[in-house]
Formats: structure tokens, C-alpha cells, sequence
């Protein structure tokens, strides 16, 4: 039997994380100038090494993470905790963009402005990345399936009972 790389927990948060970053990234492969410009200044401002980077380049460059980030991330055969390093590593960049932008925060608070809220919500991914990566640790560690738990217990059983024979015969003798 084929064994899949994730589990049955871990499906509805790579599903909700992946078809919103895969629409995300899809809906950003056509952006004009004026959206890439924005997107790319926005960025940029935050990660000064950006600035070297194209807008139009920038816009393309995020598209293509983002639908290769959200395919990955609700294809099944790809191992957990691989899905959930790049989710921790693109929401961290976007946590970055909320934490460092000047007017996201209300004044030392981490909660948001409204102009921060559309970047505050993707905390969650932060999440849903370090909650994946973890259950990727946990399952590197080999499973033990009823079958298996079953036939090692009616093992030790049997070894039980012997050693429980063995004891009578030595206490009859002696």
C-alpha cells in the first residue's frame, strides 16, 4: 500500500493555506506597471535590497513563488515538513512587511492599523507553517501501525508467558 507523506490533520490547513496563496499568485501574473510599481515599492521599502530588482520583475518573481507555494502546498506528496519550512520562510517575509512598515502597527502595539490589517491576517500562515514543519518532525519518526502494534504485542505476550513458565519450573524445583 502506497503510504501518503501527510496525514489526515494536516490536510485542511495546507488546503486553506495553499488555494490562498495559489489564487494570490495567479491573480498576480498579469499585473500592470502601476501594481507591480506599487507592489514592488511597498516591498522595497521595507527590504532595501529589493530596490535593485525591476517592479515588473518583482511582480513576476512573487507571482511565481506564490503559485509554486500554493501548488506545494496542496500537493499531497510533497513531505510535510518541506511545505512548512516555505510557508514559515514567505509569511515570515510578510510578517516582516507588517512588523517593519511604518503606519501597520498602532504606536507600540503589535495590533494593527487599518491600514496594517490586510497584512496583519496573514499571521496565520506563520502558523499553519510552524504548526506543518513541527508535524513534519513528529512524522520522520516511524509510525507504528495497529497491525504492527498487534503482532509486537502478541510477541511480548508470548515471551511473557514463557518467562512465567520458566519461573513455575524453577519454583517446583526448588
Amino acid at each position: 500500500m502506497l503510504k501518503m507523506p501527510i496525514t489526515l490533520s494536516e490536510i485542511a490547513p495546507r488546503i486553506s493555506a495553499g488555494a490562498f496563496i495559489l489564487n494570490s499568485g495567479l491573480g498576480k501574473r498579469g499585473a500592470d506597471e502601476e501594481t507591480a510599481a506599487g507592489m514592488h515599492g511597498f516591498a522595497a521599502g521595507t527590504y532595501p535590497f529589493l530596490k535593485s530588482v525591476p517592479p515588473q520583475q518583482f511582480a513576476q518573481g512573487l507571482a511565481t513563488t506564490e503559485i509554486v507555494l500554493g501548488a506545494a502546498l496542496l500537493t499531497p506528496f510533497v513531505p510535510t515538513f518541506a511545505a512548512g519550512a516555505a510557508l514559515t520562510a514567505f509569511s515570515g517575509g510578510l510578517l516582516g512587511l507588517y512588523l517593519k512598515t511604518p503606519g501597520m502597527r498602532k504606536p507600540g502595539s503589535l495590533a494593527p492599523t487599518e491600514q496594517g490589517l490586510a497584512v496583519a491576517k496573514d499571521s496565520w500562515l506563520v502558523g499553519i507553517g510552524i504548526g506543518l514543519m513541527t508535524r513534519g518532525l513528529i512524522e520522520r519518526r516511524p509510525r507504528v501501525t495497529v497491525k504492527k502494534a498487534t503482532k509486537l504485542a502478541g510477541k511480548q505476550a508470548k515471551q511473557a508467558a514463557k518467562d512465567a513458565r520458566r519461573e513455575v519450573k524453577a519454583a517446583a524445583r526448588s
